[in-house]
């Protein structure tokens, strides 16, 4: 089945070498969906972790206790991204809830 283009309204039959233009972006963007799931889910890790900053400074008014609690959720999501090496093990990760 051909491929085609719109060219100022006119429905144009792609040549080879755009065929094969198409496909070479199509398999690029394919390849990359691993880094961009993982960067995504390690951007919203590190903004839990910043978020989460102020509870094991030496002036947090927590109990140590909590302290504890929060430095094994911190930890948690530091470990995160351990083992994930697909889009779909990314899909499934399950962030821990915060203490």
């Amino acid at each position: 089945m051909a491929e085609h283009k719109l060219v100022d309204g006119v429905e144009i039959e792609l040549t080879a070498q755009e065929i094969t233009q198409r496909q070479s972006e199509a398999t690029a963007w394919a390849n990359g969906a691993f880094d961009r799931a993982i960067a995504g889910l390690r951007q919203r890790r590190n903004l839990l972790i910043a978020s989460s900053d102020w509870t094991v400074l030496s002036d947090s008014p927590l109990s140590e206790t909590e302290k504890t609690a929060w430095l094994e959720y911190r930890q948690d999501l530091r470990d995160i991204t351990e083992g994930v090496n697909t889009v779909a093990k990314v899909n499934a990760v399950v962030f821990p809830d915060k203490p």
